[in-house]
């Protein structure tokens, strides 16, 4: 497909860097001294999940992040970044791109109450499986370049 300025190709590349900057934008903004030191993002995601109106929600908070918080604030962290960075220089690309979409939908149920949240996960869920299905990796990627994922 030819457009104005880029091929469809080129357009789907564009689109998974800019997912991948947003990435990057999420793991910038992070106080990550709060996360890591005081533990102040999963602190407010524990507040978050236990007054969650579905209780597999909270459960699962409880079964999965709770016993283990500071490790789940450096997975939480870091997961941002490797995704940016992945997705930015076009490497595991599908594999950022899977991995991205199941940390948004997990984003997304957690903060099912807020619509400002909901609307920026949404967006991040809808652009990684345009991305992964359009295969955005053929175009501008390292995949490309060293042969992966043909």
């Amino acid at each position: 497909m030819q457009t104005v300025w880029l091929t469809g190709a080129e357009w789907l590349a564009v689109l998974r860097i800019g997912l991948g900057l947003w990435w990057l934008e999420s793991w910038r903004h992070k106080d990550r001294k709060g996360w890591f030191e005081r533990g102040t993002g999963i602190a407010w995601a524990a507040d978050i999940a236990g007054g969650h109106r579905w209780s597999p929600v909270r459960k699962g908070f409880d079964a999965v992040v709770a016993p283990r918080p500071k490790l789940m604030a450096y997975v939480v962290v870091y997961a941002e970044l490797a995704l940016g960075l992945g997705l930015v220089v076009g490497f595991l690309t599908p594999v950022a791109l899977v991995g991205g979409l199941l940390l948004n939908l997990l984003y997304l149920v957690l903060m099912i109450h807020d619509w400002a949240e909901q609307g920026q996960n949404a967006m991040m869920a809808l652009i990684s499986l345009v991305a992964l299905f359009a295969m955005s990796w053929q175009t501008w990627s390292l995949d490309h370049a060293i042969g992966l994922f043909r």
